[in-house]
């Protein structure tokens, strides 16, 4: 089951991330991003999470018990097969989502989509490192424009 779930979440979130970076960003498209790449991994993970959690699902190769309240609580949730893919479709969803927001933030900002194309590259694979550099690269035009939306 969860070595299903971690394929079906890797092919899904690199289809929306070559969609986000290569096509036109239609509406739909980024409709598609957000409710079926962002929603259907925010659910996977939230289904996970509960199932582990509440004992549901089988966490398989945790020994300390699973909880966020301790450092080993927290790497009984990723020493599991489970932890780990609930654990990576959290990050693909919220790097997800903050590529969507750089990219409507960078299409909205004037920005060219050869420059938006590393920072996104830089989201999808290293989450925080893309929208630190978003956030450096975007400050002087949004304050140039005088507002910090």
């Amino acid at each position: 089951m969860w070595d299903t779930l971690f394929g079906t979440a890797n092919v899904l979130a690199m289809v929306m991330w070559a969609g986000l970076i290569l096509l036109p960003r239609w509406p739909a498209l980024l409709a598609g991003v957000l409710y079926a790449g962002v929603g259907l991994l925010c659910l996977a993970y939230s289904v996970g999470l509960i199932g582990i959690l509440t004992g549901t699902f089988d966490a398989v190769g945790g020994e300390a018990p699973a909880s966020f309240s301790s450092i080993e609580g927290v790497r009984g949730i990723f020493a599991s097969d489970g932890g780990t893919t609930i654990g990576w479709i959290h990050y693909l969803a919220f790097d997800m989502f903050a590529g969507l927001w750089i990219a409507r933030d960078a299409d909205a900002k004037g920005f060219s989509r050869l420059l938006q194309a590393p920072i996104l590259f830089a989201t999808f694979m290293a989450g925080p490192l893309g929208l630190f550099l978003w956030l450096v690269i975007r400050e002087r035009r949004a304050r140039a424009a005088g507002r910090w939306e």
